[in-house]
């Protein structure tokens, strides 16, 4: 198993609060392919290692659950329930146990059947209409999980679940606004907060109405890890900036930080514009095999920060010159965070914010904290500042008033 390190995002990872931004690690991509109990526990002994907090949570496939917890011996107090899908035999969990069914020991979560792990509570899976949705107009699991377990009932009787994600996989022609409602108020039933995400991919314009019914709503389809979908999608989710705020955040999906599809520099263009973005922070890469430069990008507290401010105000671009954009977010304490993007795929470019546009007032001095070269510019800016940007990367800034009120 890979070393764990710890990753400085202990301020949301593992709480309910919907006040900033989630923080957390999915193993939707990066486990695709690997459908081995091993694996899985080796990425969630990873994962919850690296985030720092007290009650760290990772999502399996679709499925969250709560730090492992341990006996005094040190073994796994893990209880493992697989079962097919379409199949009765699978049993409740029940914390302090092990139990597996050999039946489908073997199947892949994703494709045949569900696994569910739990420490000290029960958990619940990330849900979607399923196949049953257009008789029973009742949301139920996904079509990867138990098709006869209705998601609300099952959450309703869950304990230590904090996030659900409910898809948009086989809704049965059943309108956004019909599914979403639904599942919301089975949510506040359980009488705990529960972090809900909706996730429909944007197709209704989720923005617009999802804040009455959830915590976050994803504003684009699926990312890939390349450049042209990766900035694409910003573009798509800062079209709706204006709506995000706290308890109710933009979502353009899951980091691709580290899967290997693009160059460094632009992978911290990424974390970047959806840290700017007050964008949910979900690592998508396998945390046991990331490189160095992975974990310097996902482990940079300066620009998690910014992610975190209680501010909670989303970044929008202010100005656009050619290949050349600036991206500014006003943060709390009198600062502003100010990303310098240059999208040219070869030419080097000279980027210049103007006060007017990132929402200083003409004449404000500032200090200038470079947030990837961790210090301090030295230099006191007024009116304007610029600098040199290489092709497919940024410079990202948090922009601190140099006054001084007698």
């Amino acid at each position: 198993m890979a070393s764990a390190r710890p990753l400085p995002w202990g301020g949301t990872a593992g709480t309910t609060s919907s006040a900033t931004a989630t923080a957390r690690w999915s193993s939707g991509r990066p486990l695709t392919h690997s459908c081995r109990l091993d694996s899985l526990l080796s990425a969630t002994d990873t994962s919850t290692s690296m985030i720092a907090g007290q009650s760290q949570n990772v999502m399996l496939r679709g499925i969250w659950w709560p730090t492992p917890r341990r006996s005094r011996r040190g073994s796994r107090r893990w209880r493992i329930t697989s079962t097919a899908r379409g199949s009765s035999s699978g049993s409740t969990p029940t914390p302090g146990e092990i139990q597996d069914n050999p039946a489908s020991a073997s199947a892949c979560p994703h494709h045949s059947g569900e696994q569910i792990v739990s420490a000290g509570s029960r958990p619940a899976p990330r849900c979607s209409p399923g196949p049953s949705a257009t008789r029973s107009r009742t949301p139920r699991p996904s079509r990867h999980g138990e098709d006869h377990v209705i998601c609300d009932v099952f959450i309703g009787i869950t304990q230590g679940v904090d996030y659900l994600k409910y898809d948009n996989c086989n809704n049965g022609d059943l309108k956004p606004l019909e599914r979403y409602p639904e599942m919301s108020r089975a949510l506040m039933k359980v009488g705990r907060p529960i972090y809900f995400s909706l996730c429909e991919w944007g197709d209704m314009h989720p923005a617009k109405w999802g804040a009455a019914y959830g915590n976050s709503w994803r504003t684009t389809n699926d990312i890939a890890d390349t450049w042209d979908s990766m900035i694409a999608t910003a573009d798509q989710n800062e079209v709706w900036a204006e709506y995000a705020r706290p308890g109710g955040w933009n979502d353009p999906d899951m980091l691709e930080v580290g899967n290997g599809g693009m160059t460094n520099s632009e992978y911290v263009v990424h974390f970047s514009l959806w840290a700017i973005s007050k964008a949910p922070l979900i690592i998508g890469c396998d945390v046991r095999h990331m490189s160095q430069e992975t974990y310097d990008i996902l482990a940079n507290k300066e620009v998690i920060a910014v992610n975190q401010d209680p501010l909670g105000v989303p970044g929008k671009k202010v100005r656009m010159e050619g290949s050349s954009e600036i991206w500014a977010a006003p943060l709390s304490e009198y600062r502003t965070a100010v990303v310098l993007l240059n999208r040219h795929a070869k030419d080097q470019a000279t980027i210049t914010a103007h006060w007017d546009d990132i929402g200083l007032p003409a004449g404000t001095p500032v200090e200038a904290t470079d947030l990837w070269l961790h210090e301090t510019v030295d230099a006191t800016f007024t009116d304007t500042m610029s600098f040199d940007v290489a092709p497919h990367s940024c410079r990202m800034f948090v922009l601190k008033p140099n006054i001084h009120i007698r």
